[in-house]
């Protein structure tokens, strides 16, 4: 008896769940503004992390151009994109966390689809002082997962950790020289309740939080 009760509460979550997740739409971004923007000796002047934010959203057109540079497809004949992978693994997958909801980057439609209907942009704050709480304000917060499941032929742990965080690093760059080019600000970290945040996200054990990144408008 007392199993079909746990077999019924696992049944009704599991559709709960679906059903949360369901609410939320995919974000079909637009094609990248190859026009706009500073120059990249320019961007690379102004660029700088900034801790200070304000709540204003990024329109769609920011959006998808913000996602594009960070790692979208630049060559479509072969798929590869903006930030170099080491043996074009594309381990590092992007997480948005807005207002809305938890999106992932789908670089090949250039898509943000649904991964969970549940604002967790201040779990990934949870670390800062108060002096640097504005960081929670942003519209925005990049979740940087490796996916170790796509780092084919490395058995040792330490690359495995060398070659994810460099990958991540050359996204991140991306995102404040694109941050530059808008006058946007953003800042990037590393202090952060991962177990937590990825029980949140609801990780595989294959997949593991690097780093953190706020982007939004100056306050």
């Amino acid at each position: 008896m007392l199993k079909k009760v746990f077999l019924c509460v696992a049944i009704i979550f599991y559709f709960a769940s679906s059903s949360i997740a369901a609410e939320l739409s995919p974000i079909k971004l637009l094609p990248p503004d190859m026009k706009g923007g500073k120059s990249l000796m320019q961007s690379l002047q102004e660029r700088k992390t900034s801790r200070s934010f304000s709540t204003k959203k990024l329109p769609i057109e920011v959006l998808s151009s913000l996602m594009w540079a960070a790692c979208g497809i630049n060559r479509p004949d072969s798929g590869k994109r903006t930030a170099p992978s080491a043996l074009n693994w594309q381990e590092i997958d992007v997480y948005v966390a807005m207002e809305e909801g938890l999106y992932l980057y789908n670089a090949k439609a250039h898509v943000l689809e649904p991964v969970l209907k549940s604002d967790l942009r201040k779990n990934t704050t949870v670390f800062l002082q108060p002096s640097r709480s504005s960081v929670a304000n942003a519209p925005l917060q990049l979740i940087y997962v490796v996916d170790y499941s796509k780092m084919s032929f490395v058995t040792n742990d330490e690359d495995k950790k060398v070659y994810s965080s460099a990958d991540t690093g050359f996204i991140a760059q991306n995102v404040y020289l694109y941050c530059a080019s808008e006058g946007l600000a953003t800042v990037i970290r590393g202090m952060v309740d991962r177990d937590t945040l990825s029980k949140d996200m609801k990780l595989r054990d294959k997949q593991k939080i690097i780093l953190v990144q706020a982007v939004g408008y100056p306050q």
